[in-house]
């Protein structure tokens, strides 16, 4: 799924030479978390709505305020789960996109993205999830597969949810399909089952929980 279809460029990006006053004063009208500043196409950094409100000399320019600048972007080619992972990272719901000659070419927001991770087959599709434990050197994706397809069920996505005391838990999402009979072979390949869910309570707390990650970070 490609998520550059999502790239934005309705908000202009700040100057070195923008004034705290007109960073607040435009904070205050959006709801970003991060504001890119750009100096002749390039990206030198990030600034926080947070730190801006601590800067008390209105006449200030960000050029004397670089020790604040944050770093983070996406590369252009980067997938949704790669943006994901910075989104959360850097506790931020807009983030600077870079072209391969490193230039500006606008900012994805997180609500964005995360629609492109509601489209997928792994929540917009009906099925059974279970999650299942095994000793993080002895778990397989490829046996993981194996399993659910040779009890002729459809594999629809699977994460690594939780890495804990050396052991990895997987959430898989099937197809609905003879679930006792996959949990069975499951134990025999030495993996636990953790939780079964047999209809969409996980996907709706899954999008919940992102629902609130980004109401969160829109604070």
């Amino acid at each position: 799924m490609n998520a550059f279809k999502c790239l934005s460029t309705d908000v202009s990006a700040l100057s070195p030479l923008s004034t705290v006053k007109e960073v607040k004063q435009l904070f205050k009208y959006l709801t970003y978390t991060h504001l890119p500043i750009v100096k002749d196409n390039q990206f030198i950094g990030s600034i926080n709505e947070k730190d801006i409100q601590f800067q008390e000399n209105q006449d200030e320019t960000l050029a004397n305020l670089s020790y604040l600048y944050e770093s983070f972007f996406a590369e252009e080619s980067m997938s949704w789960l790669e943006l994901l992972s910075i989104f959360a990272t850097n506790d931020a719901n807009l983030l600077p996109v870079l072209n391969k000659d490193k230039v500006y070419i606008g900012y994805y927001e997180l609500n964005t993205i995360l629609h492109l991770f509601y489209e997928t087959p792994f929540l917009n599709q009906l099925g059974a999830i279970i999650i299942v434990q095994k000793d993080i050197k002895g778990y397989s994706f490829s046996e993981i597969s194996q399993i659910v397809e040779s009890n002729d069920c459809n594999l629809l996505g699977l994460f690594i949810s939780d890495v804990k005391d050396d052991k990895v838990q997987i959430t898989l999402k099937m197809g609905y399909c003879n679930i006792s009979s996959i949990v069975e072979t499951f134990n025999r390949y030495g993996y636990n089952l953790l939780t079964n869910f047999h209809d969409d309570e996980f996907l709706e707390n899954l999008k919940e929980r992102s629902e609130y990650l980004q109401k969160y970070l829109n604070m």
